[in-house]
């Protein structure tokens, strides 16, 4: 028979069709809504938001302000920093070269996959394991991502390809004599160097 175990006071929000497995760090303000389970040793920072059946594997690290949509398992080896967003139904993978008769199940077998702060991945968007999003970047619905995106970097496609370049607001920048402005925010960026783009402003 399943046991759910939580403390008698907490200054976090578990819907009660939901469960969490301690030992387990959750953070004050985040909401854990229906359906959802998050597996032991899992560490989830303040303000987070995990909406209807969301699945958090053991060792998985989440920052603080993450929001989880429905729908999204967030396997071991994942990764995600401070304020990112995954959309609906949003996939990730930890395992290369699956195959169901020989087991693969080990943390030796986990490629990691690093989403960084304050980055966005679209609805029914798939993260191949063992990439590194930058913060800030913008992966559009759908996408397949199969290798590392830049920081600001907006890529969509399968497989995801570069499109552009998104301000911390989620505007698309517009390049003004090489310096990329957001007409919404009025931020601007200039590169460091060919591949790197820099707030400056």
């Amino acid at each position: 028979m399943s046991v759910k175990l939580q403390p008698p006071a907490t200054d976090y929000f578990v819907h009660e069709s939901a469960y969490v497995d301690f030992p387990c760090t959750i953070g004050t303000g985040t909401q854990i809504w229906h359906f959802s389970h998050v597996m032991p040793n899992v560490s989830i920072g303040e303000n987070c938001k995990l909406g209807q059946n969301v699945f958090v594997a053991t060792g998985v690290k989440i920052g603080r302000n993450v929001k989880i949509q429905n729908n999204v398992s967030v396997y071991a080896g994942v990764i995600l920093e401070d304020d990112v967003f995954c959309g609906p139904s949003c996939v990730f993978t930890n395992i290369k070269n699956p195959r169901s008769a020989i087991p693969r199940n080990t943390v030796d077998d986990y490629l990691v996959t690093l989403v960084k702060r304050g980055a966005t991945i679209g609805a029914n968007a798939t993260i191949v394991c063992g990439v590194t999003i930058g913060h800030h970047a913008f992966i559009g619905a759908g996408s397949t991502v199969t290798k590392d995106v830049p920081d600001y970097a907006l890529v969509y496609g399968n497989p995801a390809r570069q499109r552009g370049w998104m301000c911390e607001c989620g505007a698309k920048l517009v390049n003004n004599k090489q310096i990329y402005v957001c007409t919404e925010c009025d931020r601007q960026y200039e590169f460091t160097n060919p591949q790197q783009l820099q707030r400056i402003k």
